[in-house]
């Protein structure tokens, strides 16, 4: 019995298919099946019923995995401790990013760690923030860069890099530059170009709306801001964006919208730091946006 087949069928226990097991621990098919026959062989039962499309556990396949996984966790505690006797780091991480927001802060931060724990496997997902918060609780995601609204989302540590007030961006002739003030109600007047929902400016943006009972007409969403930006050049409605993100856009005007005082926080965000590789991260990190090393 190995550890390796002990990590298969968990793998094929939890995908309740092959294939997806397969994919998950970069391994072919066939490789995983024959392990799997292995130790079957080994123990004297079947563990897996490939009777149907969907693998499922036998009776001394649902005997076995809970023993399996607590045989895993073991291992890995061993190999953790040794790592940080010694300091070396290696392992994955999954990083999460919000969807086509670029932080050149977050990829120095990953290339100097890579460059120093070249033995890291690094994976970078991109999702909505609300969905890469659940995975950062749920440990699927180590750590994530998300948008949120005021202050980090509760229950994680966060390291906070932008925090901003939300502005409406519109070409020079648009008649909200008329206006002494912008506020929620005078945007209600104008198709508006927004961020889609789970992001942090959106949700910021959603719920000043609510507030004062406003339904805004969104007009279209796009997940970049440049997306965003563009298609407010073009004319197609007011642009709703941070202070930051419009300013660097020459073609349009921003107006701080007053009524919208809960600012948009980008932040990186993570669970407990279970790993070495983990905290070295978060120490790069840190270092990468100005907050200097902290304590180990």
């Amino acid at each position: 019995m190995e550890l390796r087949q002990l990590e298969y069928l968990v793998a094929v226990a939890e995908e309740r298919n092959f294939t997806r097991a397969a994919e998950r621990m970069h391994v072919s098919q066939s490789g995983i099946s024959a392990q799997i026959r292995q130790l079957e062989r080994d123990l004297g039962a079947q563990l897996i019923d490939r009777s149907s499309r969907t693998a499922t556990l036998t009776t001394a396949g649902k005997a076995a995995i809970e023993h399996a996984r607590a045989a895993l966790t073991s291992a890995q505690a061993v190999r953790q401790s040794v790592d940080e006797v010694t300091t070396l780091i290696r392992g994955r991480l999954v990083v999460g990013m919000v969807t086509a927001c670029t932080v050149t802060g977050l990829f120095d931060a990953l290339a100097n760690f890579h460059t120093a724990h070249p033995g890291v496997e690094i994976a970078l997902v991109e999702d909505g923030s609300d969905r890469l918060v659940e995975k950062v609780r749920s440990g699927a995601l180590d750590l994530a860069l998300v948008g949120s609204a005021a202050t980090a989302p509760p229950g994680l540590d966060a390291l906070q890099i932008v925090s901003e007030r939300l502005v409406a961006a519109v070409p020079p002739d648009h008649p909200l530059t008329g206006l002494r003030r912008v506020r929620v109600e005078d945007l209600a007047r104008h198709p508006l170009v927004c961020m889609p929902k789970g992001t942090g400016i959106r949700t910021v943006f959603d719920q000043a709306c609510a507030a004062i009972g406003v339904r805004p007409a969104i007009a279209l969403q796009a997940s970049a801001p440049d997306a965003v930006a563009d298609l407010a050049t073009r004319g197609l409605g007011a642009a709703i964006l941070s202070e930051s993100m419009a300013g660097a856009y020459d073609g349009l005007v921003a107006r701080v919208i007053e009524d919208v005082e809960v600012p948009a926080v980008l932040a990186l965000v993570w669970g407990r730091m279970g790993t070495p590789a983990l905290r070295e991260l978060v120490r790069h990190c840190r270092l990468a946006f100005g907050e200097g090393p902290t304590p180990a």
